[in-house]
């Protein structure tokens, strides 16, 4: 049976959700806030941190008002765009499609957490050497990192007869 192009988006969208959900249930049953567990040396650690900013904790000291705004209705008005965009947008090719789906999904599920939370579960954490280490990360952030990579790729490498989503 072949889904629908609308049942596909919506799919992918809710299994970045999902997935990403769970993963923040299960961290927080069994990581203590600020808790360090090495995975993988201090290659690849795991932790419980609960960030009221955005990317990195950017916007963590804004005060309410400027966070109400940047760190969520502007979030939520362009997600809600975004969406509408894939579900109507019947030109979309297959990556930019699957992409634009891991940002919504990705993008959803952070504003979830801080609408039911107030804050982000941020977990995981690579730290190569001096120089490169990131910021601590979650699963939405890899989707999102993931649609925008993908994206960046269908606009730089276009092929020249689209296959639509």
């Amino acid at each position: 049976m072949q889904l629908s192009r609308t049942a596909r988006a919506i799919w992918l969208i809710v299994f970045n959700i999902a997935i990403d959900q769970i993963s923040k249930v299960v961290v927080r049953a069994n990581i203590e806030p600020s808790e360090r567990i090495n995975v993988i040396g201090d290659f690849f650690v795991m932790m419980n941190v609960e960030n009221t900013g955005a990317f990195l904790g950017m916007g963590s000291d804004m005060s309410y008002p400027f966070k109400l705004i940047f760190l969520l209705l502007l979030p939520v008005g362009v997600l809600g765009y975004l969406v509408y965009y894939i579900l109507t947008n019947r030109s979309l090719d297959q990556l930019t499609f699957i992409a634009l789906c891991c940002i919504a999904g990705g993008g959803i599920a952070n504003v979830f957490d801080r609408i039911a939370f107030g804050s982000v579960t941020d977990f995981f954490y690579l730290h190569l050497n001096d120089t490169f280490r990131t910021g601590i990360f979650n699963v939405a952030d890899m989707s999102v990192t993931f649609g925008m990579i993908v994206l960046l790729l269908a606009i730089i490498f276009p092929k020249n007869k689209k296959q639509q989503a």
